[in-house]
């Protein structure tokens, strides 16, 4: 008599959201395969493990799509089980398992190991630093923190991700070692909020220390800081960057709003003029660094003359990147309390007038690049063109800087210098320097 063959389950991780989720997912990845579990990242699966994200409208928007659709495949056959994690059904598992019942499983943020066992697997303490990378080999994600401290009134990422958790320097250590080992060279330092990093286990702010200790891994030829939170950046960061030159002469420091009644109703905790004093100091401590931030129109409240203030802000301070999104009206936030009075249209007009304004500000700065010479990463090859990076952009959100490929082989993952020959809006066009 023969036995029925046991099918071997491969687990499609599918990745919805920040550069946080891509951490998730890769932490997930690291400890399936440590369990001797077949995992891919988005490729053919017939497990599927959905990580969810639940910031704003438009994501929660694509986390139930992404659901509905593979819920669609299972009942057609076509995949076994789905399971749901991250910051959506960390928000509303009692709605989502009520109103898709058919997903097998929901876990939250912090429920890895029930997520594993639910998946065959153990949860492995010892795996520090293991993790699958998804991004080009070159650079990956270090998540320094996780959780959030702040009371910004729009916001829910506390709700999802808790209170602020610095992960501790020795730790972070051995896994930019264990990424060097396998070819990253840049580290892209990201949390919920770099500038609170170390005050719970520290007892201070302590990115400098944690900078101090990174640099001197073999191998990390960049460190590029994400979403630093502006009230009480610590300064002692900006000296090390100067000095040290595995630091890129970048940050992204998400201001959301400049006019002090909008800063004040977002409970930010700074005003105009303290914030403009920042970046000033900023400036003068790191002379061609490129500050990136994000800015939110169309909060509640948000009159004709708070939107100017800020559109006279942003064509005054000339950020070298700036993103630009619309206000969404989150349940459970304290802005909930209060009425979403600006009209979608409205919003969407402030936010298309803004990214025009920077967009020409972007193609000012990068005429001025034109003839300079950069050290650019090799991210990879895309039709007729290497698509690289200097040390003033970061992947997926930033400028790019494209090199005709006819005129010979760049190896990705690699250093090279180059000479900016023309530019855009958002990219540049450059030959390597022979």
């Amino acid at each position: 008599m023969r036995t029925k063959t046991l099918k071997k389950n491969k687990i499609n991780v599918v990745t919805l959201g920040c550069s946080k989720n891509v951490y998730d997912s890769e932490v997930l990845m690291g400890q399936l395969k440590a369990n001797n579990k077949e995992v891919v990242h988005e490729e053919e699966g017939n497990v599927v493990v959905i990580n969810t994200c639940g910031f704003i409208a438009n994501a929660k928007e694509e986390s139930v799509n992404t659901i509905l659709e593979f819920v669609q495949k299972k009942k057609e056959g076509l995949v076994d089980k789905v399971f749901v994690t991250g910051c959506l059904s960390e928000r509303y598992k009692p709605d989502l398992q009520k109103e898709i019942p058919d997903v097998d499983q929901y876990f939250g943020t912090t429920e890895l190991p029930g997520l594993l066992k639910a998946l065959g697997a153990d949860y492995k303490h010892e795996l520090i630093g293991e993790r699958l990378t998804t991004t080009p080999k070159n650079y990956a994600y270090l998540k320094i923190a996780e959780g959030c401290d702040r009371p910004c009134s729009f916001c829910a990422i506390p709700i999802m991700r808790g209170k602020h958790r610095s992960t501790p320097i020795e730790n972070l250590v051995i896994e930019a070692e264990k990424l060097a080992t396998k070819g990253v060279k840049e580290l892209i330092l990201i949390a919920q909020d770099l500038t609170y990093y170390g005050l719970d286990i520290y007892k201070k702010r302590n990115l400098a220390e944690l900078l101090e200790n990174l640099v001197k891994v073999e191998g990390i030829e960049w460190i590029r800081l994400h979403y630093a939170f502006p009230t009480g950046f610590p300064m002692d960061v900006l000296d090390l960057m100067r000095k040290e030159p595995k630091i890129c002469n970048y940050i992204d420091i998400p201001l959301q709003h400049i006019a002090d009644p909008i800063l004040k109703s977002m409970r930010r905790g700074t005003t105009k003029a303290k914030t403009t004093k920042l970046l000033q100091d900023f400036r003068a401590a790191v002379p061609d660094m490129a500050i990136r931030t994000t800015l939110i129109v169309g909060y509640p409240g948000e009159t004709q003359e708070d939107y100017e203030t800020l559109r006279a802000w942003v064509r005054e301070m000339r950020f070298e990147r700036l993103g630009c999104f619309t206000y969404s009206h989150e349940e459970n936030t304290h802005a909930y309390n209060l009425e979403d009075d600006v009209p979608e249209e409205v919003k969407m007009d402030r936010a298309n007038e803004i990214m025009e304004i920077q967009s020409q500000i972007s193609w000012e700065l990068n005429q001025q690049k034109i003839g300079n010479e950069y050290r650019v990463l090799i991210d990879r090859k895309e039709g007729a063109y290497y698509v690289g990076r200097t040390e003033f952009d970061s992947p997926d959100v930033d400028n790019e800087v494209l090199i005709n490929a006819e005129e010979g082989y760049l190896r990705t993952g690699e250093f090279f210098a180059v000479k900016i020959t023309g530019a855009e809006d958002f990219d540049l066009y450059a030959e390597v320097v022979k």
